[in-house]
């Protein structure tokens, strides 16, 4: 049930760190808006693991985020998005927003010559969300996509740039701009991702768009808020808190490089499997 000027947090969560480029667009367009962001780093990369565990580490992870008392949901990480989302929104007890729908339009707004490339973890690509949801905007697109298994652990080790990262971006990327008829649209179908945008974009060249999730998936919620009437009202600074399920130091040494000096503190948590009891 929605509260007219409703100041509980939103929930955000990932499989790791990616999810803090949605994290960061959502205080960007939301500044008023307290948060609660999950990684569950003690189990990362979600991408290769069987569609099972995707969903019951989901649950577990969406059990913990609903007992803090949220009152929306963001599956900021595509593998749950596009392996758990169902079961995510028959659970939880209030509105859930995944990455995969936002992305997807997003692509098909930003091709011209209906070829769009994707580039994801092995788990999403499998699932076919993002082939489905872009043919879903425009039946005419033809969708390329190519599974990055080694990406997620790279960016979560905090490789994100250098010889290293531009070397194994390039190996995946190929495919894609070998392939005829080219691409004019890459969609970043993982939003640990983006913090690859710079090896990948200067790889694809100026002719190909790079689109991610994060913006539009930001707008999704802020016109959903609208629609329930649930801003947060303004006046004083949002609480906004950082977890994870892993390491903290590992985390925070990769998390800065999106929040600098405004990353809040992170907290260290266990997803001890907990009772929640559905909101009014």
């Amino acid at each position: 049930m929605s509260r007219r000027g409703d100041p509980r947090p939103i929930g955000v969560f990932d499989s790791g760190v990616g999810g803090l480029t949605v994290l960061a667009e959502l205080h960007r367009r939301l500044p008023n808006e307290p948060t609660v962001y999950l990684g569950d780093n003690a189990r990362a990369p979600y991408g290769p693991r069987p569609a099972d565990e995707v969903r019951a580490f989901t649950l577990e992870a969406v059990d913990w985020l609903v007992a803090q008392d949220v009152k929306l949901l963001v599956l900021a990480c595509n593998t749950a998005t596009a392996r758990a989302l169902d079961v995510v929104r028959a659970r939880a007890p209030i509105p859930v927003v995944g990455v995969v729908r936002p992305g997807a339009v997003a692509a098909a707004a930003a091709t011209r010559s209906r070829e769009v490339g994707v580039i994801a973890t092995a788990g999403t690509v499998e699932s076919g969300a993002y082939g489905a949801a872009i043919r879903e905007a425009d039946r005419a697109i033809r969708v390329a996509q190519v599974a990055c298994p080694e990406l997620v652990p790279m960016v979560e080790a905090g490789v994100v740039g250098g010889r290293r990262a531009e070397s194994v971006v390039r190996a995946y990327l190929e495919p894609l701009l070998e392939a005829e008829p080219a691409m004019d649209t890459l969609l970043l179908g993982c939003t640990h991702y983006p913090l690859l945008r710079d090896p990948i974009e200067r790889i694809v060249g100026e002719r190909v768009a790079v689109v991610d999730s994060a913006f539009t998936t930001a707008l999704a919620v802020e016109d959903l808020l609208d629609a329930l009437d649930a801003r947060a009202p303004g006046g004083s600074t949002p609480l906004r808190r950082v977890t994870t399920t892993g390491d903290v130091t590992a985390f925070v040494s990769v998390a800065e490089r999106l929040f600098g000096d405004d990353l809040p503190s992170v907290e260290a948590v266990d997803l001890e499997p907990v009772t929640v009891v559905p909101v009014d």
